[in-house]
């Protein structure tokens, strides 16, 4: 006979997903309701409101995709990518590779302007590439959680509106944890999701973009065969799931019938949305700063490094360069066993070099970093690694206690 589930109580501080906030978990109990009864489009609709803040958006589309972030990045990629055009991707971390392998399996002629991973592009050096190239699209990370470092965008962005070309940014890691401006900075189709920062359970991608997407949008549009047949398109987009010009209709005032809504999830993401900005962005942001210089101080405090360019870095994720006399995943593993804590290692030429530190949402709170920062100070010290023993958690606390 199958047991109930017991699930251990944890202290996440790794990238993603985060400890999901308690007004989340209580409205995922909301009874359900159909998806096109009036209550629950209506909370569709503030959904929709809700989503464009974080982004700093007056753009009229914003709306949730049903599927963990990666969704809203494909369905945003293969809405304006065809066979053959030509897309840019400076890439100085993991993700980066991540856009350019949905780009290429839509048959795109994909270009990797690349760098280290200690540190992001100067914007120049982008436009330059894309002066050189002339791609259709630019596709970009804001926040790269590989390595913690994240990037300007708001002089690449200007020079894609004055050039025709589009900018894709991927800000999955940044959205609801840093000051973000899609208008100011001139991003056609921003991507973020919902087990960062936001704090609700990974299952749903956020969008939103811009007129010149939207007329690339309804060029392609084409009206699901069963719905009726008098709108077909001679370039539709390949999925049908991850379509947005159809997704935008169930969205919007045209209520298509696309799929069924996953309703659970946007009682969470309304919740979600609705407590980040009922505490206010600006205070939102503050406590993300104050949490991450924490981190910094302690890390430091402890004779540990930062990997990467600190003025660069991303509040949100903290890399941690790994001790030589430390066991990896002994020590993350202790960690989580022993202390209840989850960290993340990394990816590609990082993985076994690094230890991430997440710093966001629900999770970014003091007692967590005060927490992660004690334990990990523990287990080093346990393997005999030579650190400044007491000194993280009291370089934290001078941080708290200098308000």
């Amino acid at each position: 006979m199958p047991n109930e589930l017991n699930v251990p109580s944890r202290t996440l501080m790794s990238p993603g997903p985060v400890e999901v906030h308690p007004n989340v978990l209580k409205a995922m109990t909301t009874p359900i309701l159909g998806q096109f009864d009036p209550n629950f489009l209506a909370i569709m609709d503030e959904v929709k409101e809700m989503i464009k803040q974080p982004f700093d958006t007056q753009n009229e589309q914003a709306f949730a995709v049903d599927g963990t972030s990666r969704s809203a990045i494909e369905a945003a990629l293969i809405a304006l990518v065809d066979p053959g055009d030509k897309v840019l991707i400076p890439a100085f971390g993991r993700f980066a590779y991540l856009l350019g392998e949905i780009c290429e399996r839509a048959q795109a002629e994909v270009k990797f302007l690349e760098k280290d991973w200690e540190s992001s592009f100067d914007q120049n050096d982008v436009i330059e590439a894309i002066k050189e190239y002339q791609p259709k699209v630019v596709a970009m990370i804001h926040g790269e959680t590989a390595n913690g470092q994240m990037q300007e965008l708001d002089k690449i962005g200007a020079y894609c509106q004055n050039n025709d070309t589009f900018l894709m940014v991927d800000m999955v890691a940044t959205y609801g944890g840093v000051p973000i401006h899609v208008d100011d900075w001139g991003i056609d189709v921003a991507v973020a999701g919902t087990q960062k920062c936001v704090s609700v359970p990974a299952g749903m991608a956020l969008v939103t973009y811009n007129k010149r997407v939207e007329k690339i949008l309804d060029a392609r549009y084409q009206k699901e065969l069963g719905l009726g047949d008098d709108k077909r398109s001679d370039d539709p987009i390949t999925s049908n799931y991850l379509d947005l010009s159809q997704l935008q209709r169930y969205w919007n005032e045209e209520r298509i019938n696309h799929h069924t809504e996953a309703t659970t999830m946007v009682y969470a993401l309304h919740e979600g949305l609705r407590v980040l900005i009922n505490e206010g962005l600006e205070n939102v942001y503050a406590r993300h700063a104050q949490n991450n210089q924490a981190l910094i101080a302690g890390i430091q405090a402890m004779g540990l490094e930062i990997y990467g360019d600190l003025n660069s870095k991303m509040p949100t994720v903290t890399p941690v360069k790994i001790p030589a006399e430390a066991e990896e995943d002994k020590v993350r593993d202790l960690l989580l066993n022993q202390f209840g804590v989850e960290i993340a290692s990394s990816f590609g030429d990082l993985k076994g070099k690094v230890w991430r530190i997440g710093n966001m949402g629900y999770s970014s709170r003091h007692e967590n970093v005060l927490h992660v920062l004690a334990a990990l100070e523990g287990l080093l010290s346990y393997y005999g690694v030579d650190i400044n023993k007491g000194e993280g958690v009291k370089a934290a606390l001078a941080v708290y206690m200098d308000v």
